[in-house]
């Protein structure tokens, strides 16, 4: 029997997953998914995986958890992606949200809960809009009093032991400079030793109710294993990876191990860490990318992860396999049918190397056209992930260039430093060589190339498009900042301390500032434009988009303009991705 090929309705059809929890019987795995078309709470009554409905509230859930008596679930949710995370509580079995904390254009954030699942612990910008306050809330008396509180840089609260006698915070100067300390019988320590060199911080966790485990890039460029213990005051070195990060680390107490993520590149490894004899050993896993790891009591561990043609999924690893419990895939096309990257380096004007993917359209159906796509962040990356967006656009017969320019992370702490004060320049000349290295060995025809890109992304797409027009034929641009002395105003509160390092000093570095906004460049801006924007995104708010497009309106170049009033710094509702999917596609069909 035959059947039509798949059309490219069937991609727009793929779900997410963006957190989940497993109860502490592992009897219930609950999970924050898409599947009615926006967010709610789903969960399965393990070993078996047929997933009901939790929750009806339509909004993303970003931190969820059991207590230890699986008497309820914790978890943040914002309003159409506004990012002002509330505290809620529901029943396992599911229904109304129970309040927990609130407060109307506030976000609370990271919350931990205790032991007897009577108090929770959280930070918050409610009080103190810069540098942030964390709490405790006793739940049955209904009293909160401040836990602690930031000072000289914005203070969140990570982590406890059981026994709520320590807790570590982190203290966030810059996205490639933090500080971590616990307080621990009330004394704050430390946990890497005294130095004027930035590091950074990322998974930690409890081994004991002293001894603390944390990935970190103290003394050294790749983030490798930590110890500190905080009876004896000491911090050890434990364990590293040559050009590889490790970037998570979970405790598991049946074995006495620790589970850790290493990042290189554009994917991931797992490794499991033998506390008793200091081994290592490499874990194969079902996906390229891993998003999030929990580990039982019982020593099973489940991964949240995706891979460039397999969108999210959880898995569970027990006696050394991976079970998948989720199946989500693109419906009607198959893995073969999509495409993997190609990793390719080039070397860039300076002569660093720059890594990027290259998704190059099956022949059958390639239009000869590639769409650069510069990532968000910047300090971030694109990875050999599953995104819909370049799916079904290379369905569509689009390659796709990603190249990880500097400032990128996967590379090293001093790679991705280098973009700080300088987001328009070093990245821009990575973008156009690795245009002119594609053009030059036969991957792209010069006149048969577009742009695309989100955030960060969106800017560069502005800013290429000002200063290098000759290259594209048409430019999309996805929630992008379109003008620095603007952008730095309007940020959430709490990054602002870290916006001098970031970007720079509106002040001091005027010059640059105008020399690497985009709105500097109108009189260039000759291409078909489509601009897309989130009404209610905190991070790049409207007003960026705005003043582009109506001072390209004015000047007669073609824009379209796309708001979506339900939105913030994404896509939290399916109805509104198929839509922009299918203006980009129908934006790019014209100029094809």
């Amino acid at each position: 029997m035959q059947f039509k090929k798949p059309n490219v309705e069937q991609f727009f059809q793929t779900y997410g997953i963006q957190s989940f929890a497993v109860s502490p019987d592992e009897s219930q795995l609950a999970f924050s998914t898409n599947l009615n078309g926006q967010y709610n709470l789903w969960a399965m009554d393990l070993p078996n995986t047929f997933p009901y409905p939790l929750t009806f509230h339509n909004q993303s859930t970003g931190s969820l958890q059991y207590d230890q008596n699986s008497e309820y679930l914790l978890l943040a949710s914002d309003n159409d992606g506004d990012e002002n995370t509330q505290l809620y509580a529901i029943p396992p079995q599911g229904g109304e949200l129970k309040t927990i904390r609130t407060s109307e254009g506030h976000r609370h954030m990271l919350p931990l809960l205790s032991k007897d699942g009577k108090k929770v612990y959280y930070t918050s910008n409610k009080e103190a809009q810069t540098f942030l306050k964390s709490y405790v809330y006793d739940i049955e008396n209904d009293q909160e009093e401040v836990f602690l509180e930031g000072d000289g840089a914005p203070t969140y609260l990570a982590k406890k032991n059981s026994e709520e006698t320590a807790f570590v915070y982190l203290k966030m100067f810059a996205n490639t400079s933090q500080l971590a300390y616990a307080l621990y019988k009330g004394e704050h320590h430390r946990l890497t030793p005294e130095t004027d060199d930035q590091h950074t911080f990322g998974g930690l966790d409890f081994a004991s109710e002293t001894e603390i485990y944390f990935t970190t890039t103290y003394n050294s460029d790749f983030a490798y294993l930590a110890k500190y213990d905080l009876e004896t005051k000491e911090f050890e070195k434990v364990k590293e990876l040559e050009k590889e990060a490790f970037t998570d680390v979970k405790y598991d107490q049946s074995s006495n191990s620790l589970y850790l993520v290493g990042e290189k590149g554009v994917v991931d490894s797992f490794y499991r860490y033998d506390l008793e004899n200091g081994t290592l050993e490499k874990i194969e896993t079902p996906t390229s990318i891993i998003e999030d790891v929990k580990v039982t009591k019982s020593g099973n561990v489940y991964l949240l992860g995706r891979s460039a043609t397999v969108p999210f999924n959880i898995y569970k690893y027990s006696n050394n396999k991976w079970e998948q419990l989720t199946n989500y895939g693109v419906p009607g096309v198959s893995k073969d049918e999509m495409v993997e990257p190609e990793v390719v380096t080039y070397p860039s004007y300076d002569g660093t190397e720059i890594e990027a993917m290259f998704f190059r359209a099956k022949p059958e159906n390639d239009n000869g056209h590639v769409i650069l796509w510069p990532h968000g962040g910047p300090q971030a990356a694109e990875r050999s992930f599953f995104r819909a967006l370049f799916q079904f656009l290379i369905y569509q017969g689009y390659s796709i260039f990603t190249p990880n320019f500097r400032g990128s992370t996967g590379y090293g702490l001093k790679f991705t430093k280098v973009i700080e004060g300088d987001w328009g320049y070093g990245p821009r000349i990575d973008n156009v060589e690795g245009l002119e290295w594609l053009i030059k060995n036969g991957y792209a025809d010069r006149d048969k190339i577009l742009l695309m890109g989100g955030s960060y992304g969106g800017y560069m797409a502005l800013l290429l498009h000002g200063r290098h027009p000759e290259y594209f034929k048409a430019v999309v641009d996805i929630f992008g900042v379109s003008n620095l002395f603007s952008f730095v105003e309007t940020v959430p509160e709490h990054w602002k301390p870290m916006m001098k390092q970031w970007v720079g000093d509106p002040e001091k570095d005027r010059e640059k500032f105008e020399e690497d906004s985009p709105i500097t460049y109108l009189d260039s801006m000759k291409k078909p434009m489509l601009v897309i924007q989130g009404a209610k995104d905190p991070r790049v708010v409207k007003a960026e988009s705005d003043q582009i497009v109506e001072a390209l309106q004015k000047q007669g170049t073609e824009v379209e303009y796309l708001v979506l009033d339900d939105e913030g710094h994404g896509f939290s509702k399916k109805e509104n991705e198929i839509k922009v999917y299918k203006k980009v596609l129908e934006f790019f069909e014209q100029y094809v």
